[in-house]
């Protein structure tokens, strides 16, 4: 199975009326409760507005710690699932109903394969070992 980031995306300043944030946090409940049980949740939760970041640079070899977000953007990452789908069109099912469940709009991204590691096996074929 391949892993994906579902990220919700809403304007900075946005903020639920409360008959929908009732209904976002029991969608969102719902739909994080069937992928628990079908084994497709990795990881998934909210995030606080950018005015909380702190940005870390060490670029230089010494670290810059700024307050608030690296950049200014009219719309923010709010949230984000990690999800593990069979496919990306299943991938986009789940975006889908994620979607629906937070009143928001989400994107949907692959993580990228991670190479598999040699085993002994393998490394004693790829490598000559006469002398």
């Amino acid at each position: 199975m391949t892993q994906y980031l579902l990220s919700v995306i809403h304007a900075e300043d946005f903020e639920y009326a409360p008959d929908q944030l009732e209904q976002a946090y029991g969608a969102v409940d719902a739909l994080n409760q069937e992928l628990q049980r079908s084994g497709q949740w990795v990881f998934g939760g909210g995030l606080m507005p950018p005015s909380s970041a702190t940005v870390v640079d060490s670029r230089s070899g010494e670290a810059v710690i700024t307050d608030g977000s690296y950049v200014e953007v009219k719309e923010q990452l709010g949230g984000f699932w990690v999800i593990e789908a069979a496919d990306l069109d299943e991938a986009l099912d789940l975006g889908r109903r994620a979607s629906a469940a937070c009143l928001h709009p989400v994107e949907i991204r692959a993580f990228q394969a991670e190479e598999p590691e040699e085993g002994p096996a393998e490394r004693s074929e790829t490598s000559p070992q006469e002398g």
